[in-house]
């Protein structure tokens, strides 16, 4: 999965990888097929790609924003600060 901070929600998944080249594609949610570079990588660990978001292009930090704009929040998962109630 990737990832934009440890303890968030993934908002993508690595589809291949290219060493020779030193890129990677990530599948965005809700943006699709991205080539990046080694360079937006900030960490790798525990099965997490963790980008490093002052690498990224405008373009794609706003898809960044948008990764889970899809989803049924009514069953989205909710922190402990969050109502559960839906807003009248």
């Amino acid at each position: 999965m990737v990832f934009v901070s440890d303890g968030q929600l993934g908002v993508g998944a690595v589809r291949e990888i290219h060493p020779d080249r030193e890129q990677f594609v990530v599948n965005i949610q809700n943006a699709g097929d991205h080539v990046l570079s080694f360079d937006t990588i900030r960490d790798i660990h525990s099965g997490k790609v963790m980008l490093d978001l002052n690498q990224l292009e405008p373009s794609l930090l706003e898809a960044l924003g948008h990764t889970h704009d899809a989803e049924y929040n009514q069953y989205a998962a909710l922190g402990p600060d969050q109502d559960a109630r839906p807003a009248d």
